[in-house]
């Protein structure tokens, strides 16, 4: 009989994918393990490969479709099988979707998942079933896309407050709007009818930014559209573009896709969901800038690139250990603060797809020599797109080397759900006093702390980067920090 191919769950907290190429045709035969179509999961991307030898008889999903996981993206047939109806495989695009997970992280990020409601399996799928029976004979109206043309397809039945007009959240087995927590909170805040608003999680899983654009639509005047125009009886969005008069011809226009759309939402969730503020130090690595000269031969001798990272890594964790309310998170659902007692470092990448973010490990139990083959290590894989979902996901404290392209001064994007992000900037060489008075060159370099002020106070931060200059002045004390 025909087999489906489902979206598998890639990481612990992915609960969605986007399709980015198909690598096989319809119809072509395909090999047990042989990769059939590309995804991109939290700026990630994987091959998946078929676990049936046959024939791809469909592809129920299309290249930039969202899914979420344990859907079905396609079926495979055996030699001499006949698959069934079109409508059949229509329906295993929905998929048996992962009943009791939803995205819940400061704003649908990666890191963090949380329960929402109580909802078994078997109640899902009776949700599924209803939607289906009710749509039965209009095969048009089966599924609906809703947060966008190409978002997730789901059947209409699985939220009727979407008819004549009204929302397009999804209601779960118990008539509640399916909602992550900390937008149920966000609603009543605002005063928000969650029934109203169109969600664009899984199943019609209402977001937080779904509820902050509903509520920012609510508040500028609705524009007549005209009845036959696409969108007509939608809000208006707060910001609209138009083209000016005259260069029509001179634009062109893309989809927000793959890594660029994981870099937005990512940055949207910062914007959402932290209180930033910034302090700012410099350091004086006269010393460090010796000492690196003095050991940058042995160490490439030893197979590492030793670059000014693997010491400014050593001092953060260190420094972090002394002000550990730097190295925590917020749940938002639970309106608890995670205090951490790992130290695994965020490292900003710039890659021609996009900014990623690998996450050094256990920064506090390696020594400088490790720290420098695993930094040059993700950074190489990270630029050549072969990171795994997990090499992700899991930072307690991010690092933006901004300074290597010549950058003299920042203001970092907190890295959520991470409570605070430090930028590290060029080394200058301009003239200081040195201790007794006298003008000496010295290597100045910037440091930017960027923090949510919910977890951490001014004057920790201001604590914080004063420990990490003291150990960056002083390198030798760094070397002693190796196990």
């Amino acid at each position: 009989m025909p087999k489906e191919i489902l979206l598998p769950e890639l990481a612990e907290s992915v609960v969605e994918g986007e399709i980015l190429k198909w690598l096989v045709e319809e119809g072509a035969s395909v090999e047990r393990d042989q990769p059939i179509v590309e995804v991109m999961t939290d700026k990630v991307t994987v091959e998946l490969p078929s676990p049936y030898a046959g024939r791809l008889a469909r592809r129920l999903v299309k290249e930039g479709d969202v899914v979420p996981v344990h859907a079905a993206i396609a079926v495979i047939e055996e030699s001499g099988e006949v698959t069934a109806p079109a409508a059949e495989p229509a329906l295993a695009a929905v998929g048996a979707v992962s009943a009791r997970q939803a995205v819940q992280n400061s704003a649908e990020s990666p890191a963090t998942v949380h329960v929402d409601l109580p909802v078994t399996a078997q109640e899902e799928r009776s949700i599924v079933e209803s939607g289906v029976k009710e749509d039965k004979g209009d095969e048009s109206s089966l599924f609906k896309a809703f947060g966008g043309d190409e978002q997730i397809r789901v059947p209409t039945g699985l939220g009727r407050a979407q008819e004549a007009g009204a929302s397009e959240s999804a209601a779960s087995a118990h008539g509640r709007v399916l909602a992550v927590p900390a937008a149920r909170q966000l609603a009543r805040e605002l005063g928000v009818d969650l029934a109203e608003v169109r969600g664009s999680g899984p199943n019609g899983r209402v977001r937080v930014a779904d509820v902050h654009h509903f509520a920012a639509a609510r508040s500028v005047p609705q524009a007549k559209a005209a009845p036959s125009s696409p969108g007509a009886g939608m809000p208006v969005p707060p910001v609209q573009y138009r083209t000016p008069k005259g260069y029509e011809a001179l634009e062109t226009r893309t989809p927000l896709r793959g890594m660029r759309r994981a870099i937005s939402n990512q940055m949207l969730a910062s914007h959402l969901y932290t209180v930033r503020t910034l302090t700012v130090d410099e350091a004086n690595l006269s010393k460090l800038v010796a000492l690196r000269g003095r050991l940058r031969d042995a160490a490439e001798a030893g197979g590492a690139k030793l670059s000014y990272l693997p010491f400014i890594f050593k001092a953060i964790a260190t420094a972090l250990r002394k002000y550990p309310s730097l190295n925590t998170s917020f749940d938002e659902a639970t309106q608890e603060i995670v205090h951490k007692q790992y130290f695994n470092l965020g490292m900003a990448v710039a890659t021609d797809a996009g900014l990623i973010v690998p996450v050094v490990r256990d920064v506090d139990r390696k020594s400088v020599l490790q720290l420098a083959r695993e930094i040059l290590d993700l950074g190489t894989r990270a630029r050549d797109g072969k990171l795994t979902p997990d090499e992700m996901s899991g930072s307690s404290f991010s690092v933006t080397n901004i300074g290597s392209i010549g950058a003299l001064f920042s203001f970092p994007i907190i890295n959520v759900p991470d409570a605070a992000i430090m930028g590290v900037h060029s080394i200058v060489k301009r003239p200081v006093f040195d201790e007794n008075d006298q003008v000496v060159p010295g290597h100045m370099m910037y440091l930017s702390l960027s923090f949510d002020h919910r977890l951490v106070d001014g004057a920790e931060a201001a604590r914080f980067c004063k420990e990490v200059i003291r150990l960056l002045e002083n390198p030798e004390t760094l070397l002693l920090e190796a196990i």
